[in-house]
């Protein structure tokens, strides 16, 4: 099985390589490689794009082919697994960025977290996986758990039932993860959240 993480610039790969790496220990042929080739993109059995710092940053990097690549690997039911800014990205624009383009796979668009007193953002942390998860499939193995956050924006989906789990955030319900068929991302960091996020990547890798 070889799993690509996209390359797009902005994210913290030697942890996320790591994190897929141990989470798929004992697969025999695991291979795992970062790449931002529109050709390898392609040729991966499962996408997995982390992603940190801006929207438009981000959203550039989707430029040469390798926006396409991915989109055309996921409508093709390439599994798919995005993380923090690589969710947000799914999405069509962002107010960090207006008149930015995302990939616009799902309909909707990335807010800011609403502030309140005493409430600091960005929000960064630990919280409780919770919230709608029927129908999430293989991700229902984080209901319950406890997950690492750090973000200031989070995405809004048109369609409700994309949500497949939140937290709370002071007045903010987040959205803490989203899916549909073969394609799964989180507003958390799986492979900053121990080993309720090293299993939720071995179920990703197993199915």
């Amino acid at each position: 099985m070889n799993v690509v993480v996209v390359d797009t610039g902005f994210a913290n790969y030697h942890s996320v390589i790591k994190a897929v790496e141990r989470a798929g220990a004992a697969r025999a042929g695991l291979t795992v490689e970062r790449t931002r080739d529109p050709d390898r993109v392609r040729a991966a059995d499962k996408l997995v794009m982390p992603g940190q710092g801006g929207f438009k940053d981000c959203a550039a990097a989707f430029q040469d082919g390798l926006g396409d690549a991915i989109l055309g690997s996921v409508r093709a039911g390439t599994p798919f697994f995005g993380i923090c800014l690589g969710l947000q990205v799914l999405f069509e624009g962002s107010e960090e960025a207006p008149g930015v383009v995302g990939l616009g796979l799902f309909a909707g668009s990335v807010r800011h977290l609403e502030p309140a007193p005493g409430l600091k953002i960005p929000h960064m942390g630990w919280n409780r996986l919770e919230g709608p998860t029927a129908g999430a499939g293989w991700s229902d193995c984080a209901r319950g758990e406890w997950f690492y956050f750090d973000h200031s924006y989070h995405a809004v989906p048109d369609d409700p039932s994309l949500v497949l789990g939140t937290v709370g955030y002071g007045p903010n319900q987040v959205t803490a993860c989203v899916g549909r068929d073969n394609v799964f991302a989180t507003q958390f960091h799986p492979e900053k959240s121990q080993h309720a996020g090293l299993e939720l990547l071995a179920k990703f890798l197993s199915t």
